[in-house]
């Protein structure tokens, strides 16, 4: 039975990925069940991450800024009151300020994945959808795909952290 809950968990989750990275559902899967250092590594996130349009993301800055300020104090909201998650940002900013820090070069994937090691795996994996959704309300196609894109790549290196750290702690 648990089994069974886990999988339909992980389905929006895969879905959002396959709908945002140009992966391969089975591709996916096998990134999602590495280690942390196994996917940084691996060919298929590094392509992924130099296949973003940087210029386009920092040129639309503002915008992602906007829409994270307007949707993140309810998804940190639900965060809290659905999913359990004890340490959420007090603010949009600090969410905000990381993602223009990590497209102009000055975060790291390594400072990402500790900020968010205390999340859950079962939480990491069922807020993938909502928070790649956020973007939905973008007009413009293209500048939608990127940051959709962006945040689902983002997103992947945290989800197989959290499975990492889950895989650590059942040995």
């Amino acid at each position: 039975m648990f089994l069974d809950f886990r999988f339909e968990m992980m389905q929006p989750t895969l879905e959002t990925f396959a709908q945002h990275l140009d992966l391969s559902r089975d591709r996916l899967e096998a990134l999602l069940s590495q280690s942390l250092t196994e996917c940084l590594n691996s060919p298929e996130l590094q392509q992924q991450l130099s296949s973003l349009d940087v210029s386009l993301l920092k040129q639309t800055l503002p915008i992602a800024g906007s829409v994270l300020a307007e949707r993140l104090p309810p998804f940190y909201h639900w965060l809290q009151t659905e999913l359990g998650v004890k340490r959420v940002p007090d603010s949009p900013e600090h969410t905000t300020k990381w993602v223009i820090g990590f497209v102009n070069n000055q975060e790291s994937l390594s400072r990402l994945v500790e900020l968010h090691r205390p999340v859950s795996r079962l939480a990491m994996e069922r807020s993938v959808p909502s928070l790649v959704g956020m973007f939905e309300g973008v007009e413009d196609l293209q500048v939608r795909q990127e940051w959709q894109k962006a945040i689902s790549a983002l997103c992947l290196v945290l989800v197989v952290a959290a499975r990492e750290v889950e895989r650590c702690v059942s040995v």
